[in-house]
């Protein structure tokens, strides 16, 4: 039995990200870094000075995981923390020269991965494919609480149908 396209869809794309975060980290690794140091340094390089809460927040990483995702780049001179000049308590996040030689080498890495696993797709294709990613982000992007609502009034008429259905 096929699934409907809708649940295909959903399906290859959560397989697919799976299949591809496994596949980022042992080339990560390849090159003495991790998918999430690597995360860590490319958001930095783009938004030099942030709290790590806010980079936590970002990454959807809980605040004590980064605190030690940093720990461990700021041991290796990659990232060091500032005082933050608007609040004594925070400290803003920066890349080092060697943190950003690091990101900038794993910009080729970057490339050469999507080369890989893109080999041979049209970019027709790729095209529609980021149509349809957008649109998909998008509708995730709306609030939690109207996600949640919406499910529920579905399993509400669903058991409406149901109870419907029994009489």
């Amino acid at each position: 039995m096929t699934r409907p396209l809708k649940r295909e869809l959903v399906f290859q794309l959560v397989e697919t990200s799976r299949q591809l975060r496994t596949y980022v980290d042992h080339r990560a690794r390849e090159n003495g870094t991790t998918r999430a140091q690597w995360g860590v340094l490319a958001r930095l390089r783009r938004v030099e000075g942030l709290k790590q809460a806010a980079l936590a927040e970002m990454l959807e990483m809980q605040p004590i995981s980064l605190t030690r995702l940093v720990d461990r780049l700021e041991g290796q001179g990659l990232v060091e923390r500032r005082a933050d000049p608007g609040d004594r308590r925070a400290r803003l996040l920066h890349l080092t020269p060697p943190g950003r030689a690091l990101v900038d080498e794993l910009d080729e890495l970057r490339a050469s991965i999507a080369g890989e696993v893109l080999n041979g797709v049209d970019d027709a294709a790729m095209a529609a494919t980021l149509t349809t990613l957008a649109t998909v982000r998008e509708r995730l992007r709306s609030p939690a609480a109207e996600r949640a609502g919406e499910k529920l009034a579905g399993r509400s008429s669903r058991l409406e149908r149901a109870a419907n259905d029994a009489e």
